[in-house]
């Protein structure tokens, strides 16, 4: 991994053996060195690697990229790439299966699939309408996976401060667009101090604004707490808006039609405006019933 994942995954088998090349980048460059074949999994630009990038390309073993966003990479051995998927994880699962593994599945490997696809479409409440979707699922029940504690070890598993900080953004932050049915809202580091923030406190408060009635884009705004003048942005849509395009034209980012992400070069304050531009951009969209 590039850096580090958020705090409620670390209970997923075999997280104890993942290496994080901002904490090692000595062992992450031995790894690729001795590696005979590198997988990438879930993100289609090797800019998304973000240091671990010259690492990543100069790599001399053949390279697999397994992904669900448009518009991947394709300098690759093999580019497997499905933006119909609902995850990543729901392609292994088919990867798996196809390659005659399904049997010897373990309910450790079904747990991690299955937490995937849970996390990449919100508890299967965006980009999961398709049914086989469902059937990969009964799949991995059968492996004797318990649904509701991974569901409670994802989503009821936070700090008191992280309550704390969600309720913050919500009462003071969150500023509304109401004639264009957008809303978007931007976290400080000071903030973020203030509140003991770890990596995955603020993890699908994004969201939290779609549940305004006919409400279209919600934006979501934090600065980076390790390196200056970065604007993580996290964007999504509904309601007959995509904002994958706005994702690509104004945040340096891209993704799915309707949960896409990006990033900024620049202090908050810039990115507020920035995002003001965008919202701006899109009006007549945003604007219609």
């Amino acid at each position: 991994m590039p850096d580090a994942y958020p705090d409620f995954l670390q209970w997923l088998p075999g997280s104890n053996t993942i290496l994080r090349y901002d904490k090692h980048p000595d062992k992450v460059q031995q790894a690729f060195d001795n590696a005979d074949l590198v997988c990438c999994l879930d993100f289609n630009q090797y800019t998304r690697v973000e240091d671990m990038r010259p690492t990543l390309e100069g790599c001399k073993a053949k390279r697999i990229l397994i992904d669900h966003h448009l518009e991947p990479e394709t300098n690759n051995a093999i580019t497997v790439s499905k933006p119909d998927m609902s995850s990543t994880s729901e392609m292994i699962f088919y990867i798996i299966s196809q390659l005659g593994g399904y049997d010897d599945m373990t309910k450790e490997c079904a747990q991690c699939i299955y937490c995937g696809m849970m996390t990449d479409t919100g508890g299967f409440t965006y980009n999961s309408t398709r049914p086989e979707i469902y059937f990969v699922i009964g799949q991995l029940l059968s492996k004797g996976i318990d649904k509701d504690n991974i569901y409670n070890r994802v989503y009821h598993n936070y700090s008191v401060n992280a309550l704390r900080l969600r309720g913050h953004i919500i009462a003071n932050k969150m500023k509304v667009v109401n004639e264009l049915h957008a809303a978007y809202f931007a976290v400080t580091k000071e903030e973020m101090r203030r509140f003991h923030f770890i990596k995955g406190d603020l993890e699908g408060v994004v969201n939290v604004p779609q549940q305004i009635k006919g409400l279209k884009l919600s934006i979501s705004l934090r600065e980076d707490t390790e390196r200056p003048n970065l604007v993580l942005v996290s964007l999504r849509s509904g309601n007959g808006f995509h904002c994958q395009p706005m994702a690509v034209r104004f945040f340096n980012g891209g993704g799915h039609a309707d949960a896409s992400g990006g990033k900024l070069h620049c202090s908050i304050e810039e990115a507020e405006q920035i995002t003001l531009k965008a919202i701006l951009a899109y009006q007549e969209e945003l604007r219609k019933k």
